[in-house]
């Protein structure tokens, strides 16, 4: 089988184009894809860091440091509950909103044209099978069936 014809390299080829092209767009502003996505999924009221790798399917050491850079850079604010010290919330600060705001536009603008230049009926079909993909992969007999005999 050619790498092309694989469904991981279709899916890994897109994942790199993507990640190039909105990085690309976030240094315009300073920053990079991953800042920028943290920052959409970071509630008003604040987010726990304990919820916020998870949330997004962050490995927390990456997160750990990413979240460090983005304090050091005034993008957030991390606060305690009165009650219960362990609990960490991530807040945004201004320039945090201003940078999500600006992120939350980027991909709005790249869904918009998407949905511009796909067919409907194909980009339903494109969210069924990413659904059914991402459910295959939660199998714990997803290698059992290929190993070897």
């Amino acid at each position: 089988m050619k790498p092309e014809e694989s469904i991981d390299f279709q899916i890994r080829w897109l994942w790199l184009k993507l990640t190039r092209l909105y990085n690309v767009e976030a240094a315009k502003f300073g920053g990079t894809m991953s800042v920028g996505y943290i920052l959409l999924n970071i509630d008003r009221e604040g987010t726990p860091s304990t919820k916020l790798g998870p949330k997004m399917g962050i490995e927390s050491r990456s997160l750990t440091r990413t979240l460090k850079s983005m304090e050091e850079n005034g993008l957030i604010r991390r606060t305690t509950k009165e009650r219960d010290g362990r609990l960490v919330l991530i807040h945004l600060t201004e320039d945090g909103k201003k940078y999500r705001d600006t992120s939350r536009e980027v991909v709005l603008r790249f869904n918009e044209f998407l949905r511009n230049n796909l067919e409907p009926a194909k980009l339903q079909v494109f969210f069924e099978v990413s659904r059914e993909i991402n459910h295959l992969l939660n199998s714990p007999a997803i290698f059992a069936e290929v190993a070897p005999k």
